[in-house]
């Protein structure tokens, strides 16, 4: 099982083969209920087959097409399940994604597959990175609105002593700098002054952790370069006005996590990032939202909520802003020579949800994707789009 990102997105849109087969479903991670899981797995199989032998497939053939999903079906598969699961057949691809998002059941048999359901999980929508600070522990998290994990960095050192390499002075209580990734001997040559009372002994101390920040800001600098999501720092309250005088990352958060890192279960860590995150990204959909009333109500063709005019742009790299509903589908086809676009009240064979086209390629192109409930969008229109030009 390959890691969801949005590279995964882009692979199975690149080669993706008609029949292109998507399964959702809701799966239980303990207790009795887990007995539902392999039930509505079947249940979706059969479907699916049902679908294939719509397009005109033999039935035969579409039983043995199903076959790599149906070989998932085990004890030990489903005593390993998170809360969503997501399945992607096609006749060169078969992926599956253990998530922890609880999707509606759905079957979606097109000649692409069905990827709107994943964008909550891998746009920076609710994502937040947490770096906890200790000086014999240091760890770096990314986490979104389901879940929090921990993610290696680079040459990021762990721990002060690890940071601050001893030489033969050492015995005499002196310590120096080790050579920084790029080769040079103190990057840190104005490490920062401290004021105010205290011991020598703490001052230098003080000192030599405010280097081993600006070691860990280098290595996350590397890692972050290219990031908008917010950071938090988790930790003792002392060690935070430290680490922002190394800081370089615009998105650091004021409002820290005050914890004992050492000790402190993952699961805690992102309860309390959450309750900062949050309205953070509560606010982003409500300011794109007015700006899309704003724009639109300007007359300047930079905003739209006409399916046949954001499905075009959104293939062409036009679309900056999508808000669009998860759970809602609206089926067609486009034809991109022509930038037809044909919508259908029911499914036809090879039809995809247009909403789903419209949300993938804004995405891979560049723009952002907001997810919204259907009753979020002003005036019940199926979607709400601004335009890069």
């Amino acid at each position: 099982m390959q890691p969801l990102s949005i590279e995964e997105i882009k692979t199975l849109v690149e080669n993706a083969q008609s029949p292109c087969v998507s399964l959702y479903m809701p799966t239980q991670k303990a207790g009795p209920e887990t007995r539902q899981n392999p039930i509505r797995f079947k249940n979706l199989i059969r479907e699916a087959e049902e679908r294939l032998t719509e397009m005109g497939i033999d039935n035969t053939e579409a039983v043995e097409f199903l076959q790599p999903a149906k070989e998932l079906d085990t004890n030990e598969f489903w005593q390993h399940q998170d809360v969503g699961l997501a399945i992607f057949i096609s006749p060169n691809v078969f992926r599956y994604y253990q998530l922890p998002m609880d999707f509606q059941e759905l079957v979606v048999v097109s000649n692409q597959f069905h990827l709107k359901p994943l964008v909550h999980l891998v746009n920076n929508d609710g994502r937040f990175f947490v770096l906890a600070l200790s000086q014999d522990n240091v760890r770096f998290f990314e986490g979104t609105h389901y879940s929090i994990q921990e993610v290696e960095v680079e040459n990021m050192p762990k721990s002060l002593d690890e940071a601050l390499l001893y030489d033969e002075t050492a015995k005499e209580g002196q310590r120096r700098i080790g050579t920084s990734r790029g080769g040079t001997a103190n990057p840190f040559s104005q490490p920062g002054e401290f004021h105010g009372q205290g011991s020598p002994d703490r001052d230098e101390h003080q000192k030599d952790i405010l280097q081993f920040f600006h070691a860990i800001d280098d290595a996350l600098h590397e890692k972050l370069r290219d990031e908008k999501a917010p950071l938090l720092l988790a930790g003792v309250e002392y060690l935070f006005a430290i680490y922002r005088e190394a800081n370089s990352y615009k998105h650091l958060q004021e409002e820290g996590i005050h914890a004992n890192v050492d000790i402190i279960k993952p699961e805690e860590l992102h309860e309390q990032a959450w309750q900062i995150v949050e309205p953070i990204y509560t606010q982003s959909h409500k300011a794109i939202m007015e700006l899309y009333q704003q724009i639109a109500g300007e007359g300047t063709g930079r905003a739209s909520s006409d399916l046949k005019e954001i499905i075009p742009a959104a293939y062409y790299q036009r679309v900056d802003y999508l808000l669009v509903p998860v759970d809602h589908q609206v089926w067609g086809d486009f034809d991109p020579e022509t930038m037809a676009v044909d919508l259908h009240s029911e499914p036809q064979p090879d039809d995809q949800d247009m909403l789903d086209f419209a949300a993938i390629h804004t995405l891979l192109n560049g723009g952002a994707v907001y997810t919204v409930d259907p009753g979020e969008l002003p005036n019940g229109v199926p979607a709400a789009a601004i335009f890069r030009y």
